[in-house]
């Protein structure tokens, strides 16, 4: 299988800035032709590099302006329903199981603080096997432009 160079890399840091850019621009901008824009970017969808497409949703527009990062301790017996559980509900967006403190971390978003509050500890903290939960409300979000590049 063919190595990754710095024009695939190029291609994957713009198409993850706006991944509905034409082609013929991305090629433009790349400085690279066309029709090595659209091999390349073909090799990188076969090669499962590139998953899929898709949409960034202002959720602050939908009315949804108030953000959490939930930290989740959990009986392991009952992990399968306690993931479920959170899962299904409307005001989550990623799940993580991870190492350290907690053994989940969810983020959610809501119309308000004291929304993401209550789906924390009404909600969360009453599914069974839930040990201990503790919210993080966010006061402020930056999100970096990626550069992809190639490792050494």
């Amino acid at each position: 299988m063919a190595k990754l160079d710095e024009i695939d890399m190029k291609i994957l840091s713009a198409l993850n800035r706006d991944a509905s850019i034409s082609i013929p621009k991305l090629s433009n901008d790349l400085g690279i032709n066309l029709s090595v824009a659209y091999s390349r970017i073909k090799r990188l969808i076969r090669r499962g590099i590139i998953e899929h497409y898709t949409i960034t949703v202002n959720e602050d527009k939908l009315g949804m302006t108030a953000s959490a990062i939930a930290g989740i301790n959990l009986d392991p017996k009952n992990r399968e329903q306690i993931l479920d559980e959170i899962m299904k509900m409307d005001s989550v967006r990623l799940l993580r199981e991870v190492t350290g403190r907690f053994d989940l971390i969810v983020n959610l978003r809501g119309a308000s603080l004291d929304e993401l509050h209550k789906a924390v500890y009404d909600i969360i903290g009453k599914i069974p096997g839930v040990q201990h939960a503790e919210v993080f409300m966010e006061v402020a979000r930056r999100t970096p432009i990626v550069k992809y590049r190639l490792q050494d």
